[in-house]
């Protein structure tokens, strides 16, 4: 079959689109950056990634305005078909304010609210431990096991999953939506800093729809996906396992899309 082709979206002010679209190649797809005031049709593409970044400077809060871009509209349309739609970091961001994550109700059902944490106020950049939670259950944990642990870098102001809805929670654990939590090295959930890097509610690092064909994570795999990325491992050309969230987004679109 041809290579899945994805689309990596750029709002003004985010950054990451470069390293994004490699990890799509890298991962067996093809990729191409399309504009928000792009006038390409979206139709021709089999999934969708929207980057971390800044867009449009996080005026107000972040993602709220790149969520009310009319491309968001067509984007959702494609993604009700069933295409892959992750959103990294601001991508994240964008996701939630659309209402697409977690996607329960046709409207904003939680925040990425700012960091708590008790040392440093605002943006905070650091190596953090995750683990996948379920195995097989959406898009993009295709091949990880339960309880597989990665290392990836956060990088954000506003990166704490949250939400007064108690109920919601539980939907969300019910639903096997919660797909990577902050964990210890060890793989052991601690919901204090520094392994909670940013007081996420139950340490939520990545939620995915209920369809499981969309995904909200806040750090960056992409900033992971090989070995000379990573702080101490040795700096060789092998691949991590944080790119296996590119190439389960690639195994899902030649089973379910293309």
């Amino acid at each position: 079959m041809p290579k899945p082709k994805i689309a990596v979206m750029y709002f003004p002010g985010n950054n990451c689109e470069e390293e994004t679209k490699d990890r799509c190649i890298d991962s067996g797809m093809d990729a191409n950056i399309v504009r928000w005031n792009s006038k390409e049709e979206l139709s021709r593409y089999h999934g969708f990634v929207i980057p971390g970044g800044f867009s449009y400077e996080d005026r107000v809060r972040s993602g709220v305005i790149a969520a009310k871009e009319k491309i968001m509209d067509k984007i959702r349309e494609e993604a009700k078909s069933g295409k892959p739609l992750l959103g990294i970091c601001n991508g994240a961001q964008i996701l939630v304010e659309t209402g697409l994550i977690p996607g329960l109700k046709n409207k904003v059902e939680m925040a990425l609210a700012p960091n708590i944490n008790p040392f440093i106020s605002g943006y905070y950049c650091d190596w953090v431990y995750i683990k996948s939670i379920n195995k097989k259950t959406n898009a993009f944990n295709y091949y990880y096991e339960k309880n597989e642990i990665i290392q990836v870098p956060v990088a954000h102001g506003e990166g704490r999953f949250t939400t007064k809805d108690k109920t919601l929670i539980k939907q969300l654990e019910k639903n096997n939506q919660i797909v990577f939590q902050y964990c210890d090295k060890d793989g052991k959930v601690i919901e204090k800093y520094p392994v909670n890097p940013n007081g996420a509610i139950k340490n939520i690092a990545a939620i995915s729809n209920k369809e499981g064909n969309i995904m909200a994570i806040m750090p960056h795999p992409e900033r992971a996906s090989f070995n000379w990325q990573l702080p101490e491992a040795a700096k060789n050309s092998n691949k991590t396992n944080a790119i296996r969230i590119f190439e389960s987004m690639s195994k899902y679109i030649e089973e379910k899309i293309a």
